[in-house]
């Protein structure tokens, strides 16, 4: 029998479960296709238990420096059982309320199985025939493995899925893979007592692009973890029951080499759809659409700002267009934001630095250094920097590029002005309270207003510290 519908969704994960929404709104025949099981990456093996674990490595971060404010605190003592069951038992209730809002909607609506087209418009789900109008992909992504490591290295080589299953912490530990993943697991753990060598192929760490900042981001990482940089081709081996990797012996290996879209198995290659030099879907990102066809394309397996936010947002925007197809409606994009829960964070807000200059913008930047900065002193985070980049003529803020404190709250503000097009002398009218950690914005924002040649600012006085607001924080 052939199950007939107007939206099939082959996925349900955040994109997933955006575009069911967003194609329920104009029709009861929708379909939601499930491989494995409901439950998002985010809440499952990505932001969710990662912050949990970050949260820990805080905790344990915050007594060891409680002697640098005069507060005598005995060392921390890690009991990583309870750790892993905290970070267990939080990410379960995380999963279960995705589980509740699937399981809550129509029973006709879901099919658990393995989608595959079959041809434009039908697809077979273990054996089932299903025929959709239009049909939206959002298969999601998964952890990228070198050729033969699996094989050479067993149980030993892990991903980070596999990090928040363990029921205790291990004594030592080798990341692959300097990225957003790799920085934020390996900063963690290393805070947490574990053993920790961070290996990159090549110089970056992080996914700063601005020159300046990215050198300063090996620096200050380099003080918190051990690193290995420009570690070329890796070769890692079992010894035992240990992970031999640079002269060092772990108890596993975890890659985090980066990840790629779930697109096998599927077969695309019934629909003849174009894709770009190097393979992958040319898809419309304002749209979803793939091509002129009635496909449409969401969340991680688009390779496209692999985040959250993102993904829910072009799964609403999938799932909108497959409902009315073919009137495919042009929806706008929010201004790109990228955090890193790494200590001291990163954000990157707006267009990049590389992205400017890719692009021929012509534009001047504002620079703060934090390590003088007045609150973040006080706190003892006065650490990192901030550059802002602004349009030369305009003065519209185009994008920022931070390493320091609060990059996660500060990100949001320069994203926002981003989307609003505010331009620097409408940033700089804004109130900035003092003394707090944005103020450290406003420097970079007069340096910036400088020169784009606007009119200076009047010297404010801080009567409580005696020092201008103009040369102090």
């Amino acid at each position: 029998m052939t199950l007939s519908c107007d939206v099939a969704i082959i996925g349900a994960g955040s994109a997933g479960m955006a575009a069911y929404r967003a194609a329920r709104v104009h029709t009861d025949r929708v379909l939601l296709i499930e491989a494995a099981h409901y439950g998002t990456t985010c809440a499952r093996v990505g932001c969710m238990p990662s912050k949990l674990l970050i949260a820990a490595a805080e905790a344990a971060q915050s007594v060891r420096e409680a002697h640098r404010f005069g507060v005598r605190a005995a060392a921390p003592r890690i009991d990583g059982r309870a750790v892993m069951q905290r970070v267990r038992s939080e990410r379960d209730r995380f999963v279960g309320f995705v589980l509740d809002t699937v399981n809550g909607w129509p029973e006709a609506t879901r099919l658990l199985g393995r989608a595959r087209f079959t041809g434009p418009g039908a697809l077979d789900v273990d054996g089932q025939r299903v025929e959709a109008r239009g049909v939206v992909i959002a298969t999601g992504s998964r952890p990228v493995v070198p050729a033969g490591w699996r094989e050479r290295l067993g149980e030993r080589l892990l991903v980070n899925d596999d990090v928040f299953d363990w029921d205790d912490l291990p004594r030592s530990l080798a990341v692959v893979g300097a990225g957003v993943i790799g920085l934020e697991l390996a900063l963690a753990l290393h805070k947490l007592g574990v053993r920790v060598r961070l290996f990159a192929r090549g110089e970056r760490v992080g996914p700063l692009t601005d020159p300046e900042l990215q050198l300063l981001a090996r620096q200050l990482f380099a003080q918190e973890l051990p690193l290995t940089l420009q570690a070329g081709a890796l070769e890692p081996a079992l010894d035992g029951d240990e992970v031999v990797l640079g002269g060092e012996r772990f108890d596993a290996l975890l890659c985090t080499a980066g990840r790629q879209p779930n697109l096998d198995g599927l077969g695309l290659e019934a629909l003849g759809l174009p894709r770009d030099a190097r393979g992958h879907p040319l898809i419309d990102r304002h749209t979803g659409q793939w091509g002129d066809s009635p496909v449409f394309i969401a969340g991680d397996v688009s390779s496209d700002r692999p985040l959250l936010h993102e993904a829910a947002d072009a799964g609403r925007i999938a799932g909108d267009n497959a409902a009315r197809w073919p009137d495919v409606h042009h929806r706008p994009r929010r201004a790109p934001l990228a955090i890193v829960f790494s200590e001291p964070q990163i954000a990157i807000a707006g267009a990049s630095h590389a992205e400017l200059v890719a692009a021929g913008r012509g534009f001047d930047t504002g620079r703060v250094s934090f390590a003088d900065q007045g609150r973040s002193r006080v706190m003892l985070v006065n650490r990192g920097g901030l550059h802002v980049y602004a349009e030369r003529g305009t003065g519209r803020l185009l994008g920022a590029e931070m390493i320091g404190p609060a990059a996660e709250h500060l990100g949001h503000l320069l994203a926002w002005s981003v989307q609003r097009g505010d331009t620097v002398q409408q940033m700089l009218d804004c109130p900035f309270y003092h003394p707090v950690i944005e103020e450290g914005l406003r420097t970079a924002l007069r340096q910036l207003g400088n020169d784009l040649h606007l009119p200076p600012p009047p010297i404010e006085t801080c009567l409580d510290c005696d020092t201008s607001a103009e040369a102090g924080p």
